[in-house]
């Protein structure tokens, strides 16, 4: 193989790896997000649909972790809040302890049914902590993006399945 066919080859893969990513987004609800979110981990270029799933679960801990730091700052600006803000702890904590663990486990083993609840019970979560509030929610656009990482993660598991 000559040097220009080496360079050839090389440019159709990566093309046709970074379409991998647009191709996948497109079946999602949200192909901005779900593009934003693929892209901004290096391993989402070359990553198999299992290794994409793997990515999103590990957005929905960042996201979930920045979530628990933002609650325990509130505990102390906004003591009026604490049962709300409890129920919200908990309900995180099980997302950070149960289900991304779990999600994480199901992919890594070729497991993706279990990984699916995973992402899905994390949109859940957030969803029941936003109720909490009644409406006057300080965490409202924090819970808003685990719901729309959890769609989006939920699809791309189904292409598993």
């Amino acid at each position: 193989m000559t040097k220009m066919n080496v360079i050839i080859v090389t440019i159709m893969m990566m093309v046709t790896e970074g379409n991998k990513i647009e191709l996948t987004c497109k079946a999602t609800p949200d192909f901005n997000l779900c593009v934003s979110l693929l892209k901004s981990d290096p391993k989402g270029v070359s990553a198999d649909t299992s290794g994409l799933a793997l990515i999103i679960i590990n957005k929905i801990k960042e996201l979930a972790t920045k979530t628990m730091n933002e609650i325990n700052g509130l505990y102390k600006t906004r003591p009026e809040l604490k049962q709300a803000l409890d129920e919200c702890s908990r309900r995180y904590k099980t997302i950070l302890n149960a289900g991304v663990p779990q999600a994480i486990e199901a992919f890594t083993k070729g497991n993706p049914k279990f990984g699916e609840r995973g992402m899905v019970d994390a949109g859940v979560e957030a969803s029941k902590c936003e109720e909490g509030f009644k409406g006057k929610s300080p965490l409202t656009s924090l819970t808003k993006s685990m719901q729309a990482t959890s769609n989006v993660g939920s699809v791309i598991v189904k292409m598993l399945l």
